[in-house]
């Protein structure tokens, strides 16, 4: 596990175990914040170290930016902390986060000593938080996934921006039109740095070109997608690279390829599905004309 120092009380902590996942402390005189925390146990623990015997702090509060098991299974090593998410967040901690636990705990032993915990304090549409001379500003970012929030800690103006932000957008398990309204939110706003749910930091000065690189990227794949759809091209996935839509393959550690073909899958399932709605209704309305004849 890295760590890196990016202000005097904030630390973020990018795991060399599962696809660079990223999750931050902030330092404040009554206590630490902890946003994300990573997949296996052995570097949550390792964070839970550095608050309490590094920097001797306690955890206060658990933010789960949302439900996915790469950011949120290790909330259990804080047992005395609050834990926040959006409301959405717990509601799938509580139904789908229980059976991926499950599934986690059956396949490798390193899960056995995990358990759900789920948020004690939730939200719907914004949640200011105060610890310590420091504010946190939640606010719903859905796209990645639907129950998504973003973390700015607005004295040092950084933003966590969970996988709202990171190398390529992915937004299998939530909206791709969902997904471009929370970038589009992001932009024309000055941050110092930007935490990404997965991968480096973006700087002040790069946070603008970033957002509108994967803005550009989602375009990209929208329109390619489309005209291979109406091409009647087989093998979307294949068909259509991720260099095609402005990504290098080699991002993640060469996971950026695979995040990209199902993008391409989830994309056409969606315009897929959508067809076959309105197949329905128009069928439905000729149904209802013959019938009024």
């Amino acid at each position: 596990m890295q760590r890196e120092r990016i202000t005097d009380n904030i630390s973020v902590f990018r795991s060399e175990l599962y696809a660079q996942v990223t999750a931050g402390v902030v330092i404040t005189e009554d206590g630490a914040v902890v946003i994300d925390t990573l997949l296996y146990p052995e570097e949550t623990r390792r964070m839970k170290r550095y608050v309490e015997e590094g920097m001797g702090s306690q955890v206060r509060y658990v933010i789960n930016t949302h439900f996915h098991a790469d950011h949120s299974t290790g909330t259990c090593f804080f047992p005395d902390a609050q834990v926040v998410s959006h409301r959405l967040c717990r509601e799938m901690l509580a139904t789908r986060g229980r059976e991926s636990l499950k599934r986690m705990q059956a396949s490798a032993s390193e899960f056995g000593q995990v358990r759900l915990a789920l948020p004690n304090i939730t939200f719907e549409r914004e949640l200011r938080l105060r610890l310590g001379g420091s504010n946190f500003l939640l606010r719903p970012s859905p796209g990645h996934s639907p129950d998504s929030i973003t973390c700015l800690v607005e004295e040092a103006e950084v933003l966590f921006a969970a996988d709202t932000l990171m190398p390529v957008p992915y937004f299998v398990d939530g909206s791709f039109e969902d997904f471009v309204e929370s970038l589009k939110a992001l932009l024309d706003k000055e941050y110092e740095n930007v935490v990404q749910g997965h991968g480096d930091i973006i700087l002040r000065g790069e946070v603008q070109g970033k957002i509108q690189s994967d803005l550009a990227y989602l375009s990209r794949l929208d329109q390619a997608v489309k005209s291979a759809l109406d091409q009647g091209i087989p093998d979307l996935e294949e068909h259509i690279h991720v260099r095609d839509c402005g990504k290098s393959h080699v991002l993640l550690n060469g996971l950026a390829q695979q995040l990209h073909q199902q993008n391409v899958r989830a994309l056409v399932k969606e315009y897929q599905g959508a067809t076959d709605k309105q197949d329905k209704l128009e069928g439905s309305r000729e149904w209802q004309q013959k019938t009024l004849i």
